[in-house]
């Protein structure tokens, strides 16, 4: 099984939805049929895809259905996880009874079928010291870190010895590696990888954590960041080798 991770997808399948992202620059033409070709060439049905967050404009669920439709028809198991854009998010319980290949993650963890990996979910938000951040954050700042809170005791519950992989949505800390209440809790539970979006275009790029910081490997993997190309992350067939 392999594990690839993109974000930032931001769909407008709807009919009601008009939101071209070709406007945005370079790395937005066409990219919905970019992606479904990427995607279709590289991966499976027996593989997982990470997307934290930004998946439709959706402003209401009914008008993401034809999104969700849309990533149903691809193959792989997708993993969901909300951005600040999804103003479709509802009740947890009722989206993930919609559809056997897409699961909602919000307060809880996945464990994939593949001994070893578990996956756990926040939206994140801008910390204190961004340049995001003012003093009506907090409250929604303390509530994401709760969210990552829950999933990484429950990933500690269900999945006591898997490497954990952990979805924001914001990054959870700048290029300097600043310690945040996210990165707190990624070192406090020992996840293995955090992959993160919202970052879109130069110089935004270069604003997130990257590389390997005090244990824990930080990834961008914005859609344009990708160039429309899912990330692979992980490779069950790689695991010989990283055991010798």
């Amino acid at each position: 099984m392999k594990i690839f991770a993109i974000s930032d997808l931001h769909l407008a399948f709807s009919e009601n939805i008009d939101k071209p992202m070709d406007k945005f620059g370079e790395g937005w033409e066409n990219h919905a049929e970019r992606l479904k070709a990427a995607w279709e060439e590289m991966i499976s049905d027996g593989d997982l895809v990470l997307i934290p967050g930004d998946i439709s404009w959706g402003l209401r669920l009914e008008e993401a259905v034809a999104d969700f439709d849309w990533l149903h028809s691809l193959p792989g198991t997708k993993i969901i996880s909300k951005g600040n854009h999804d103003l479709w998010w509802g009740r947890i319980t009722y989206l993930n009874s919609l559809y056997d290949d897409i699961v909602f993650l919000q307060n809880e963890c996945y464990v994939p079928d593949c001994s070893g990996i578990v996956v756990v979910a926040s939206r994140g938000w801008p910390y204190p010291g961004s340049e995001e951040y003012t003093e009506h954050d907090e409250k929604i700042y303390a509530r994401e870190l709760q969210r990552l809170r829950l999933g990484l005791e429950a990933a500690k519950a269900k999945a006591p010895e898997s490497r954990i992989i952990a979805c924001l949505h914001y990054p959870p800390s700048d290029p300097g590696g600043r310690q945040t209440g996210f990165t707190d809790l990624l070192e406090e539970y020992g996840v293995w990888k955090c992959i993160y979006g919202h970052l879109h275009g130069f110089p935004a790029f270069g604003r997130g954590i990257k590389g390997e910081l005090r244990g824990v490997q930080y990834q961008l993997v914005a859609l344009d960041y990708l160039g429309a190309k899912p990330k692979l992350i992980y490779d069950s067939t790689d695991e010989p080798r990283e055991k010798e």
